[in-house]
């Protein structure tokens, strides 16, 4: 199975575009999440698995964090660097830790993709990764 996609596998900007839209890294399939946080074990069309070893999901979980604080990091830092010197305090402590409730859930089936394609630039595919174990 994996001889179909070995070209496509290869270049390493396909793979990490393909994971950031939420595609198979592999093949470029769509349908991989049955409801928002619901992904499919395996792709539809090139069947890769995506669990490639136990403990995948890990890095998955801490680039999603790495993404979130960075995200408030550079918000806060342009919020206080506009305002300065009058640093409105009170409401918008609120507006920004709201908002950093939410992007984790929004990039989260991102990362999962996106780690899937990073876990295949440092780990090559290999034939066990698109056929079924017994």
């Amino acid at each position: 199975m994996m001889d179909q996609f070995p070209q496509r596998a290869s270049k390493p900007y396909s793979l990490l575009w393909r994971g950031l839209i939420k595609s198979c890294p592999v093949c470029g399939e769509r349908q991989l999440f049955s409801k928002w946080v619901k992904m499919v074990e395996r792709c539809p069309k090139c069947n890769l698995r995506f669990e490639r070893i136990e403990g995948h999901w890990v890095g998955a979980v801490g680039m999603n964090t790495i993404f979130s604080f960075t995200l408030l990091f550079l918000g806060l830092a342009i919020f206080f660097f506009v305002t300065y010197p009058d640093i409105p305090m009170g409401g918008w402590v609120f507006v920004f830790a709201g908002g950093y409730g939410f992007v984790p859930l929004l990039f989260y089936p991102s990362s999962k993709k996106l780690w899937t394609a990073i876990d295949i630039l440092m780990r090559p595919l290999e034939d066990e990764d698109f056929h079924e174990s017994v």
